[in-house]
């Protein structure tokens, strides 16, 4: 079974991407940052999309009841998830702490786009904290339980 990060999460993320890789050619202290938050951020994403958010396609179809043995491979992604969520997390800290420092060299340079996106990055990280990382591994936990009983 093919198992996909729900569109409207696979467009948030390349819409960040985007925005990080323009701020990546601007000159001075925003730029420099935005650098450090990209060389963070980028083996993050490539991992986040390999494991941690295929298993969000499911979530509509597990919440229905409809579980089949096709679906058994999210749960080697949500093993794998629950596996590194402690090194998913701290890399999390990192990349928020390289986020301070964007937006402190955005408020010096006058650059408030760099400001806002500094947020907005900070609290898609929080969503996947607190959200989209415990509901992906919620789904392979239930495909678990009813493939096995």
């Amino acid at each position: 079974m093919d198992i996909r990060i729900p569109a409207p999460l696979k467009v948030e993320h390349e819409e960040l991407h985007a925005e990080l890789v323009d701020l990546t050619k601007g000159p001075g202290k925003v730029g420099e940052a935005a650098r450090r938050v990209a060389t963070l951020l980028h083996p993050h994403f490539v991992k986040e999309e390999e494991y941690a958010l295929p298993p969000l396609g499911l979530l509509g179809i597990a919440a229905a009841g409809t579980i089949t043995p096709e679906m058994r491979t999210v749960v080697t992604m949500t093993d794998r998830l629950k596996a590194d969520l402690p090194h998913m997390l701290a890399e999390h800290q990192q990349v928020v702490a390289s986020l301070e420092t964007l937006a402190e060299a955005g408020r010096a340079e006058k650059q408030p786009g760099a400001v806002r996106f500094a947020e907005k990055l900070r609290l898609h990280a929080e969503f996947e904290e607190q959200v989209l990382y415990p509901a992906a591994i919620l789904v392979g936990e239930h495909v678990k339980a009813r493939l096995a009983g």
